[in-house]
């Protein structure tokens, strides 16, 4: 009797256990560290992925689109990715990120270190009109507007051609959205305004097109329950810093868990390198959000 009596007690601490571990959320990382010197220098030692060009057609727009994609290392049609949409600023198209972010080098040395959930990148023209070049005045209305057209080019093309012709997840947690500038605007103006399609939200150095807090995040409640990752970045001498902080103080007064970097530096590739860097990181995996707030302690600092 006193040994079955044992035993009983022995399962039930096994069941308390098993029951607690599998209640208790399990993360794969803690803060991840800024970019060391030789993070953006290319390597022949290592496995390299594959950068195309496609070519969609846009409804929205009416004329085939073109688009850069990057592909990550030993990428097998036998597998399922997800995506990030990678976007560019208001001077550039969809080739600025490789001029000058050389985001293949940084994402090939990040999966050498085995730092990656594998994904596939895709770098559009956010540019959505019938001549999408980055020329001439690209501060015409026109053009700015054309930024804005692009959510539904996005949305309604761009996606779905890239879901049709890549073997990739179709669903919001597995589809992410970042940009610089322009495109940091637009990446927080249409991940956070359609949360059914993206969990995963960037804005490096985010230009003024980006919309008032009370816009974007019109119901903090949801926003805090859809979300998987909210990161926002700025050089510190950047004088478009101010879109970035409105948004956080909104962002900290209505309690929706974001990561607010803010690194020295000013509006250049310096500090998106650095933000793609960290923010890639982070994607598709299981993050701890009792970690965002550490993260400009420890890299701003002696910011004042």
């Amino acid at each position: 009797m006193i040994k079955l009596t044992r035993h009983l007690r022995i399962r039930e601490v096994l069941l308390v256990g098993a029951s607690f571990l599998c209640s208790t959320p399990i993360f794969s990382q803690g803060i991840v560290a800024s970019a060391a010197p030789g993070f953006d220098v290319a390597s022949t030692s290592i496995a390299h992925g594959q950068i195309d060009t496609i070519s969609y057609y846009s409804k929205t727009v009416g004329v085939n689109r073109k688009a850069i994609t990057y592909t990550p290392p030993g990428y097998s049609k036998n597998k399922k990715y997800p995506v990030l949409y990678l976007l560019h600023g208001i001077g550039g198209d969809e080739k600025e990120w490789l001029n000058g972010g050389k985001p293949q080098v940084i994402l090939d040395n990040l999966y050498a270190a085995g730092k990656l959930e594998p994904m596939i990148v895709v770098m559009p023209n956010g540019r959505a009109m019938k001549d999408d070049r980055a020329t001439g005045n690209v501060m015409s209305r026109d053009k700015i507007e054309a930024f804005s057209t692009f959510e539904k080019d996005l949305l309604n093309d761009l996606i779905p051609f890239v879901e049709k012709n890549f073997h990739v997840y179709s669903d919001r947690e597995h589809r992410a959205i970042a940009g610089l500038s322009m495109g940091g605007g637009q990446s927080l103006n249409f991940g956070l305004g359609n949360l059914d399609k993206f969990a995963w939200v960037g804005g490096f150095s985010s230009a003024p097109n980006t919309k008032s807090p009370e816009q974007l995040v019109p119901d903090p409640k949801k926003a805090k329950e859809m979300l998987k990752l909210l990161f926002i970045s700025c050089g510190a001498s950047d004088n478009l810093i101010v879109n970035s902080k409105r948004t956080h103080d909104y962002l900290v007064k209505t309690d929706v868990p974001h990561i607010y970097f803010i690194e020295p530096g000013f509006h250049d590739f310096k500090v998106w390198k650095n933000g793609l860097y960290l923010f890639s990181q982070l994607l598709f995996k299981p993050v701890d959000p009792s970690t965002f707030s550490k993260y400009n302690v420890t890299d701003s600092q002696a910011i004042k």
